[in-house]
């Protein structure tokens, strides 16, 4: 084959793959229960995880213990953080396909935040 050719298959392989694009969402990732994870921010509510389901993001190993860092206990162990995440997600199913990065912040940050709902627990 002839690298021009190969140049061409390869270009044209990139434009029929989706564009996925990161998103920076801050808000509060809560965590009610074992398994049941989701971030919300000023657009709503994003599922992360949901006990039980087979579906799980991308990167999903890259959510910290957030517990380690500021954290309100909602139901023994479990509660919400404060946090930015770079994620890739699914607007219309409102989830997180893809966890990028994670970066817990202070609780202020989010309590401080007029525009972002309280967290359900």
């Amino acid at each position: 084959m002839k690298p021009a050719f190969l140049m061409g298959l390869v270009a044209t392989i990139l434009m029929a793959s989706p564009a996925l694009s990161a998103e920076n969402r801050c808000g509060w990732v809560e965590n009610p229960t074992p398994g049941n994870y989701w971030l919300t921010d000023r657009a709503g509510s994003w599922t992360i995880l949901t006990q039980g389901s087979d579906v799980e993001p991308k990167g999903v190993d890259l959510l910290p213990d957030f517990s380690a860092g500021e954290f309100v206990k909602t139901n023994g162990s479990y509660g919400n953080a404060c946090a930015c995440m770079s994620v890739v997600v699914d607007r219309q199913e409102k989830r997180i396909t893809q966890i990028l990065s994670v970066k817990q912040l202070a609780l202020s940050k989010c309590r401080n935040d007029r525009k972002l709902p309280k967290p359900a627990m």
